[in-house]
C-alpha cells in the first residue's frame, strides 16, 4: 500500500454527535420525530437528500435546498468544537513516517474541508484534498476519479478508509481497496453488508497491522 485516501467526516473527524444535534434542530422545527444516536446510524445515507426524505422531510412542501442550507449553517457554526477520533493523529503520523501518500476525499464543500483540516492541525499530512463545490453532500465518485488522475495514484497500491457504505461504493467505482471504520456515521451491521473489512475504531488500524 502506497496511497491512502481518507474520508473526513466521521472517519478522522468525530462529528457524529454534532451532526445528530444539528439535524434534530431541523426536525424539531418541523415537528418531526428526533433521531437517537442508534437510529441515526441506521438511517444516515448518501445522497443526503434521500436520508432527509427517509426521516420525514417532505420535499413537496419545501425544496431540499432549504433544510440543506439550514443544516450546513448549523454544522459550520460549531464544527470547530469537534475533535479528531482517538488515534487519528497517531495513524496519520505512522503513515507519513512510512512514506505513504495521504489524501482526503470528502462530500464536504472543499473550502470548508480545507478550513476544518487546518483547524485540527492535520492539513500538512495530506498530499492533496478533494471536496465538493456545493454543500449538498452528493456522490464523491467523480471527485475521486479526478483525485486519482491528478495525483497519478496507482490503484493497485491504494486503499480508501471511510465510515459509510458510500465510501465502499466509491472505492469500488474507483477500483481500489476499502477499509471501513464503525465508530462514524453508520452502524457496524450496515457496514459489514458490503463485505469490506470493518474495524471498530481507527486504533485497530495500527493494532492489527492494517497500515
Amino acid at each position: 500500500m502506497k496511497s491512502v485516501i481518507w474520508d473526513w467526516n466521521g472517519t478522522l473527524l468525530n462529528d457524529l454527535d454534532h451532526c445528530i444535534a444539528s439535524i434534530n434542530v431541523l426536525l424539531e422545527k418541523r415537528q418531526l420525530p428526533l433521531l437517537s444516536h442508534n437510529h441515526y446510524k441506521e438511517v444516515f445515507s448518501f445522497p443526503v437528500k434521500d436520508y432527509y426524505a427517509a426521516i420525514g422531510f417532505d420535499f413537496s412542501k419545501e425544496d431540499f435546498a432549504i433544510p440543506a442550507r439550514e443544516f450546513i449553517d448549523l454544522y459550520n457554526d460549531k464544527v470547530e468544537h469537534c475533535s479528531l477520533h482517538p488515534a487519528a493523529n497517531a495513524v496519520l503520523a505512522h503513515l507519513q513516517n512510512k512514506g505513504n501518500k495521504q489524501f482526503v476525499l470528502s462530500a464536504m464543500q472543499e473550502d470548508m474541508l480545507e478550513k476544518t483540516l487546518k483547524q485540527q492541525g492535520i492539513f500538512d499530512y495530506f498530499d492533496a484534498i478533494a471536496g465538493l463545490n456545493h454543500h449538498y453532500a452528493t456522490s464523491k465518485i467523480e471527485r475521486g476519479e479526478q483525485l486519482i488522475e491528478q495525483n497519478k495514484i496507482s490503484k493497485d497500491n491504494a486503499v480508501m478508509i471511510g465510515d459509510t457504505i458510500h465510501d465502499y461504493e466509491v472505492a469500488e467505482q474507483l477500483g481500489i481497496k476499502c477499509i471501513l471504520i464503525a465508530d462514524g456515521h453508520q452502524s457496524a451491521r450496515r457496514l459489514k453488508s458490503t463485505g469490506a473489512p470493518v474495524l471498530d475504531n481507527l486504533g485497530e488500524l495500527l493494532k492489527n497491522g492494517w497500515v
